[in-house]
């Protein structure tokens, strides 16, 4: 699904664009991108060894997502580097479809500076767009407060917990959490 590109201001003044991704253009700073998230925080769900995408599977992953009509992957970037990206999926099945998840990361250099609530504020019109959704979902790991932050001020509640559901690489055990937000019919 293409998103139609829209630029922000971030708080230090910048131009950012938020877009939808270009396979063959974007590809290898998205695989750099991976590797830099994962070792940016213990947050998400790789670890830098477990980056083992290539340019070529990247650009095949993009393709598909640009041409779902199920998913869109919002990509921030910001003086010409990407800073980070957002997906939502919506779900097909009957009972389900009234529900879609959502992802988002960012490169630790470009923290705190209102990308992430652009990006959610992208992915709700998009969300609020599709007929029929009421509902978006989201997991963070325990721990994760800054994660949390935003996502409450989003609006999303925690409404479910995995336990033991992260084992991180020192064998520490986490949570999981469930959050959802109505969006309303």
């Amino acid at each position: 699904m293409q998103f139609s590109p829209k630029q922000i201001t971030l708080k230090d003044g910048r131009i950012a664009i938020l877009r939808s991704p270009e396979p063959v253009g974007d590809a290898a700073e998205l695989v750099q991108y991976l590797y830099d998230t994962a070792a940016d925080t213990e947050f998400v769900l790789r670890t830098p060894d477990e980056v083992s995408m290539t340019e070529e599977k990247e650009i095949g992953f993009l393709r598909w997502v640009v041409d779902s009509p199920e998913d869109c992957m919002i990509l921030c970037e910001v003086d010409g580097r990407i800073a980070g990206n957002c997906h939502l999926s919506f779900r097909t099945k009957a009972k389900v479809r009234h529900r879609c998840d959502v992802a988002i990361a960012l490169r630790k250099a470009f923290w705190g500076q209102g990308i992430g609530t652009a990006m959610f504020e992208a992915m709700e019109d998009v969300a609020r767009a599709r007929e029929g959704v009421t509902v978006m979902e989201l997991e963070f790991i325990e721990g994760n407060a800054r994660a949390r932050g935003l996502y409450e001020k989003m609006g999303f509640r925690i409404v479910g917990t995995h336990p033991d559901a992260i084992r991180q690489p020192d064998g520490r055990m986490l949570s999981l959490y469930l959050m959802q937000k109505q969006l309303g019919e």
